[in-house]
């Protein structure tokens, strides 16, 4: 059992953690340098500054990294992404880190987050790839290729902030839990308001992450109309 520690003290790691760390450094070996540091950063400066629960330190890379790094395989090549919601960074850091060939748009609302995130940015090299814009996601005017977003929001208020985001053809990739399915169905009107093709529920990263990451993928087929408008 993880120890979950007292403060002032490193939680003990987890058995799977350091599993799947060495199984997404080895998916991505010419990533792996970057995704320490980012684990570092998220152990160190994102628990002080409450963006990590000091228990997530000791399952880091099974619930969080390769959780989120392996939704690029869903993401096409040279994709322009928007992250909703960034928080720490995830999943937007990760895929960046693993898909240098994308361009990642961090859209996080509150100051504390977004000044970690360009920092993060700065820390790991990543300026050329990754811009932070601060501010509510109804708020930006942005047409991308691929949203992500890792919100607890029920699947129908979440596509209301991102959906109409991404351009026409683009597609949503919201990362769920076990009750994905029916999100799906309770979220079929909203989704076909703002435009969105059928829902489907899809997996990645098998052979790293056990079980496989769920996504819930939506297209973006018309334009609808943006959450709010008459």
């Amino acid at each position: 059992m993880p120890a979950d520690g007292v403060a002032g003290e490193t939680p003990v790691r987890e058995e799977t953690d350091l599993l799947v760390e060495q199984r997404l450094r080895a998916r991505y070996p010419d990533a792996a340098e970057a995704l320490g540091r980012y684990a570092a950063l998220l152990a160190t400066d994102g628990v002080v500054r409450g963006l990590i629960g000091p228990r997530e330190v000791a399952r880091l890379w099974s619930r969080h990294l390769a959780n989120c790094a392996v939704l690029e395989e869903l993401v096409p090549e040279g994709s322009l992404v928007a992250d909703v919601g960034s928080g720490a960074g995830l999943p937007g850091l990760p895929l960046a880190i693993v898909r240098p060939d994308l361009h990642v748009v961090l859209v996080e609302p509150l100051l504390r987050r977004a000044t970690f995130l360009g920092e993060a940015v700065e820390a790991l090299g990543l300026g050329d790839q990754v811009e932070v814009l601060r501010g509510r996601a109804e708020e930006q005017k942005l047409a991308v290729d691929v949203v992500t977003a890792r919100a607890v929001a029920p699947l129908d208020r979440l596509a209301g902030w991102t959906l109409p985001l991404a351009r026409v053809g683009g597609t949503l990739l919201a990362l769920k839990g076990e009750g994905a399915a029916d999100e799906v169905t309770a979220s079929h009107g909203a989704l076909e308001r703002l435009g969105g093709g059928q829902a489907e529920v899809v997996t990645c990263g098998a052979g790293v992450v056990d079980p496989p990451t769920t996504v819930v993928r939506v297209v973006r087929l018309t334009a609808g109309r943006r959450k709010g408008s008459r």
